[in-house]
């Protein structure tokens, strides 16, 4: 199958299972889309979730910025790496009241120098709030891309990001990266994917490559 093929396929499985496809964090505010995605670092979207509805019960973005970081501590500790991550918070917080007046702007440079920021936060940022087309790779996206041959095992995660901006076109990067998420969270699992009932099977190279020592 041709690669062109290959990809088509792939986008078509992909609208087939989640045509609605949507960033499954929980917000309101930009703000709370950026704090968001920072806690949800080595952590699942639905235990963030839990935690920010409780958090921004408490705080805003200015409240936030003044608050005791033992404080903060308390309410994100089921999120992992409570104090640092607490710590990003506070920074983030006092950063954005004093620059942007507690407004997330449409600028790549100034938020990946956000403790805590990294390129693959600033896309989900990016894209969700101001439409920017993006595909951030998180651990779902870089299995997924590397299990369907779409990037080499090898390949670090901006390479995986640059394969698949190559690759499809830029007007789906958002909508892919999404569905991408949603596939490897809740079908191409790390442990026990639901290779059967997949219709990728035939591009899948890990698939593939559990067939072949079964014929053996």
């Amino acid at each position: 199958m041709k690669d062109s093929n290959k990809e088509k396929q792939i986008s078509n499985y992909l609208d087939e299972l989640y045509p609605d496809a949507r960033c499954e964090l929980n917000y309101q505010k930009d703000y709370e889309l950026l704090i968001a995605t920072v806690l949800s670092a080595q952590c699942t979207d639905k235990r963030v979730n839990k935690v920010t509805d409780i958090l921004w019960q408490k705080y805003d973005i200015f409240s936030l910025a003044n608050a005791n970081q033992k404080d903060i501590e308390k309410i994100i500790y089921p999120v992992g790496s409570y104090t640092k991550k607490a710590s990003y918070l506070k920074i983030i917080a006092t950063r954005l009241t004093k620059d942007y007046e507690g407004h997330v702007p449409n600028d790549r440079e100034y938020l990946e120098s956000l403790p805590g920021v990294g390129r693959k936060t600033c896309n989900v940022v990016l894209s969700n709030l101001y439409n920017m087309p993006a595909i951030a790779v998180d651990t779902h996206v870089e299995r997924v891309s590397k299990r369907l041959g779409l990037a080499f095992k090898k390949d670090s995660v901006l390479t995986v990001e640059q394969k698949l901006m190559k690759k499809f076109p830029k007007e789906e990067w958002s909508k892919l990266h999404h569905q991408m998420v949603l596939f490897g969270r809740y079908k191409c699992t790390a442990r026990k994917p639901a290779c059967l009932e997949c219709k990728l099977q035939n591009v899948c190279k890990e698939y593939l490559k559990s067939q072949k020592k079964c014929d053996r």
